[in-house]
């Protein structure tokens, strides 16, 4: 028995060399039966004979304890681990979130690999990675009330809760002698005293007298100023440092601005040029005389069909003359012998197309770019819109200005009414979410339409003249029946952008327009203004430019601009690119197709060139 259990240690320190107590249990390589049959009796009853009263085993255990009790005395430097590499033990469990104490030596970059396995669904920690490098960080919640008022607080008395430590006593941003002054009250909280109140009510001014409007004595009411020692004010103000610097700072600005209006009030004054040699032929006529002596019929009879189109190929003339971008192009009515271009440059030209291809005038009374033109039907008048709030109307023949007009709201597109009988009438689309109509007899605005919620882009007249669809930057279209200011059609949906462009089909049974998500939509102008989803042109960026469309005069084609400076043209039928012609350096703001050409196509840039595409 004695060499069978005396290598074991005791259950309260394993490490104790010696014979263990009879309470320790004795740990065997063989079943428990067989070795109750090889214990001696005889050797048992010896040892019992020699320890009757178990004397030598009490001190043996005595010994072990107080030896287990010295040593859990002594300070540990670091915890027991492992003196084989667990790294080659492929199946080894290194290290779990959970564990206190690592009894393994790992690597760092082992101690900085991510949690691994399923994430536990039911746990309720929202801020992960709150404890970092740089310190501990916690979620602390705060209305836009609560916010509003400690910032005024800080920005009018000097002080403020400190939101990170709101479970301290009194915790104050800024200045902690005032916020005790104002016994740490937020700034809605603070009311004056009753004297203050009663100073303040001595100098209100009075009510006044209710029968009087203008005057010293006119009512007021409790919209009366109050009274301001103005000898203390100036003393004040002569006290202060850098006095004289701030008047003679104010003076400057207000030269400054005096010079500015000078200047933008010579900008607007109205005048003309006129490029050419002579104002009249040998017949007495002017340059509006549709020419007569080309092989194109510009002035066909009504009724007739228009030529079959076909796409450009080269470019057969440039007109340069604009210092900046052009805006906007227009052709002469019918005829198209003539061209009018607006520009950034505050400037209007007027081109011939067909003979020289020269400037034959320039218009000039605009203070700032000019953002849209617009001829009437028989192209002797035509309408400028401009950035500095005007919309002028012009004499084609004589560059006269005949009117102006301003609401102080800058228009984004101008138009007369197409029917010939109301050719006194023009419509405005203005920044300020509102359609103006503009009666040039009376001169007054007699209807407006105000029911976008952004700036109106375009106007385009349907269904006979006797309806109008307008786009906006509220990217909604919106159907209005002629001067009567109720939206009978309200397009919206959630995928649509914003339509800065839009053209008529020749038939007068479509519309298309440009969608800023690099797409032409087509919606039918019979009065429902349905879309038609099976005709959709894409393929070409815009990339946010408003750039124009328009369609070949048989309507077999329709073409828009690029942002990148190219024309794109698709078939009107199949929806396919039919070419890509790169006619620019930088975007293709406008262009227009010749009415009574087969294949020549007008393009304007924001690099200043126009150009003639045949």
């Amino acid at each position: 028995m004695a060499p069978l259990v005396s290598g074991y240690g005791s259950s309260d320190d394993e490490d104790l060399p010696g014979p263990s107590s009879r309470a320790a249990p004795i740990v065997a390589s063989q079943p428990a039966t067989e070795t109750v049959e090889d214990e001696d009796d005889e050797a048992v009853e010896a040892a019992a004979r020699a320890d009757a009263f178990g004397l030598s085993s009490a001190a043996s255990s005595s010994a072990a304890r107080q030896a287990a009790q010295e040593r859990k005395a002594e300070i540990a430097a670091a915890p027991d681990v492992l003196k084989e590499d667990p790294n080659k033990i492929s199946n080894a469990i290194i290290t779990r979130p959970t564990d206190k104490v690592m009894n393994v030596n790992i690597s760092y970059a082992d101690m900085q690999r991510p949690v691994q396995g399923p994430e536990d669904p039911f746990n309720q920690k929202k801020n992960k990675g709150m404890n970092s490098l740089a310190g501990h960080v916690e979620e602390q919640s705060m209305d836009a009330y609560t916010f509003a008022i400690q910032q005024r607080t800080f920005d009018v008395h000097g002080y403020a809760l400190n939101p990170s430590t709101m479970g301290q006593h009194k915790p104050i941003v800024g200045s902690l002698n005032l916020a005790h002054q104002n016994g740490y009250l937020p700034a809605d909280a603070m009311k004056p005293t009753k004297a203050v109140q009663r100073e303040t009510k001595r100098k209100r001014k009075g009510k006044g007298d209710a029968s009087v409007v203008d005057g010293d004595d006119a009512y007021m009411g409790p919209w009366a100023a109050y009274e301001v020692d103005t000898e203390k004010q100036i003393e004040v103000d002569d006290a202060e440092d850098g006095a004289e610097e701030w008047r003679a700072e104010k003076k400057r600005r207000e030269e400054a601005q005096d010079a500015a209006r000078e200047t933008m009030k010579h900008a607007r004054e109205e005048k003309t040029i006129f490029h050419g040699k002579e104002l009249l032929d040998y017949a007495g006529r002017t340059y509006m005389h549709i020419p007569t002596d080309l092989d194109v019929k510009l002035n066909p009879s009504e009724g007739s069909a228009p030529p079959n189109a076909y796409l450009p190929d080269k470019c057969i003339h440039t007109w340069t003359g604009h210092n900046k971008g052009v805006s906007a192009i227009k052709l002469f009515p019918v005829s198209g012998h003539l061209l009018l271009s607006a520009s950034l440059d505050t400037k209007i030209k007027l081109w011939d197309v067909y003979h020289e291809g020269n400037c034959l005038r320039t218009f000039m009374g605009h203070s700032q770019a000019v953002k849209d033109v617009a001829f009437n039907n028989s192209g002797d008048k035509f309408l400028s819109a401009s950035y500095d709030r005007y919309v002028k109307m012009w004499d084609t023949e004589t560059g006269k200005c005949i009117q102006a007009f301003t609401n102080g709201k800058a228009p984004n597109v101008v138009k007369f009414h197409p029917d010939g009988d109301k050719q006194n009438i023009w419509l405005a689309g203005m920044q300020d979410k509102k359609i103006i109509q503009y009666d040039t007899r009376t001169r007054e605005i007699i209807q407006t339409y105000d029911q976008h919620l952004g700036g109106v882009n375009t106007i385009t007249f349907v269904d006979e003249n006797r309806r109008f669809l307008t786009t906006s930057d509220d990217k909604t279209i919106r159907g209005w029946d002629y001067d009567i200011p109720v939206v009978i059609k309200y397009i919206a949906e959630p995928y649509m952008h914003s339509m800065p462009a839009v053209a008529k089909h020749p038939s007068d049974k479509f519309v298309a327009c440009q969608s800023l998500d690099n797409q032409i939509l087509v919606y039918t102008a019979d009065g429902s203004f349905r879309q038609v989803k099976k005709k959709r042109f894409a393929g070409h960026t815009i990339a946010g430019y408003a750039c124009n469309i328009a369609f070949s005069p048989d309507g077999k084609y329709i073409s828009s601009g690029t942002g990148s400076g190219d024309l794109v043209f698709w078939d009107w039928k199949t929806g396919k690119i039919a070419k890509r012609l790169r006619g620019h350096k930088e975007v293709v703001i406008d262009h227009a197709w010749l009415p009574n050409e087969h294949s020549k196509v007008v393009t304007a840039s924001w690099d200043g060139l126009i150009k003639l595409w045949n």
